[in-house]
């Protein structure tokens, strides 16, 4: 029996790739020759680094915005692709004054790169969690962890006694590949490629004063806030001069009262009787419930937003000690959401 084979269809075959969706111009040997290369040549395959490097810029398209995300310098991911182009001997990126763009070689090589990395990725992270099977390491934005998980995690440890919990509050987002995290709660806008993502549904963010101040300073219309004392939470998704754009009444034109870049610093300033802050419903939860704080405006001026969200590498979420977590967390925001908003119950909190 004659057995030839083809070693451009045995390189397709092993990447799963259907190299008829290719351009001519970049199906293989014709621009990176591998023909008669050994395929276990690995002198042939370039560092992890200049992979990494190269997979970060294709997405984001930008190469400062790119060596941020990885922690070098512009000049350091600069080098790393010239020298990634260099040995494939092939151009990965047109560049311009917008940024950077994929060749159709680049595009090419990233269909092949972005799945193999992040199977790496899944890869160290499942081997890294597979010792720790009743061990939960939780990483949360710093006012979450402070104001809403803190307070309740030892419920959790008392319903599931067999399960260690450790918790780290940061807003740096960690790098489950690297560190030693099975489950991130972070804010913002849910942009994280290749993460298993649930929203925390049906956060409202809303003008909130202690009782004292309000009892100085009453509150009977919206309009009366142009005139009042705000303090001004930097990094919520909804801010004071979008709410008073958004309700068609004109902007203060006094400073701000205070300014935070931490939710929990403004929540304290408004419980104190500093001023009136516009802040999410459900890190103020406590405050609401021990009446150091009160809605100052019906509901009609709430926004619902998910600025909140539970990331965790695909394929955790089967795992039975994450389940306990994910199940008890759901329940604890459900409590907190018909509690405030009767009309809530039956709705979904995470999804």
């Amino acid at each position: 029996m004659n057995c030839e084979i083809d070693p451009d269809r045995m390189v397709y075959h092993y990447l799963k790739i259907d190299r008829n969706r290719l351009p001519e111009t970049v199906k293989m040997p014709s621009d990176c020759d591998y023909r008669g290369r050994e395929m276990r040549n690995y002198a042939d395959i370039p560092s992890l680094k200049c992979l990494q490097v190269f997979e970060r810029i294709a997405r984001t398209g930008n190469v400062v915005r790119a060596a941020e995300t990885l922690g070098i310098s512009a000049s350091a991911a600069s080098h790393q692709l010239a020298s990634l182009e260099r040995s494939l001997e092939c151009r990965l990126f047109e560049r311009n004054a917008a940024g950077v763009k994929l060749t159709a070689r680049g595009e090419a090589y990233f269909e092949i790169i972005g799945v193999h990395l992040q199977g790496l990725i899944r890869a160290t992270a499942e081997m890294k969690a597979s010792g720790r099977v009743n061990k939960i390491h939780i990483h949360s934005s710093p006012t979450f962890g402070y104001l809403w998980l803190l307070p309740r995690i030892q419920s959790f440890q008392q319903q599931h006694p067999g399960t260690e919990v450790t918790l780290a509050c940061s807003y740096e987002e960690v790098d489950f590949g690297r560190e030693e995290v099975d489950i991130a709660i972070r804010h913002g806008l849910p942009a994280w490629e290749g993460l298993d993502i649930r929203s925390v549904r049906n956060e409202r963010i809303l003008p909130m004063a202690s009782p004292e101040y309000l009892e100085r300073e009453p509150v009977t219309s919206a309009q009366d806030l142009v005139s009042r004392r705000l303090i001004y939470s930097e990094n919520t998704l909804l801010r004071w001069p979008d709410w008073f754009r958004t309700h068609d009444i004109g902007q203060p034109t006094q400073p701000w009262l205070f300014r935070f870049d931490r939710s929990y610093m403004s929540l304290e300033a408004a419980a104190m009787g500093h001023g009136v802050v516009l802040e999410s419903e459900l890190l103020a939860e406590k405050f609401l419930s021990q009446g150091k704080l009160v809605r100052v405006l019906p509901d009609k001026f709430s926004h619902t937003i998910s600025a909140h969200h539970i990331v965790m590498p695909l394929g955790y979420r089967s795992r039975p000690n994450l389940q306990n977590f994910l199940g008890w967390m759901e329940n604890n925001l459900t409590a907190v959401a018909t509690s405030n908003h009767p009309e809530d119950t039956g709705r979904l909190p995470v999804g």
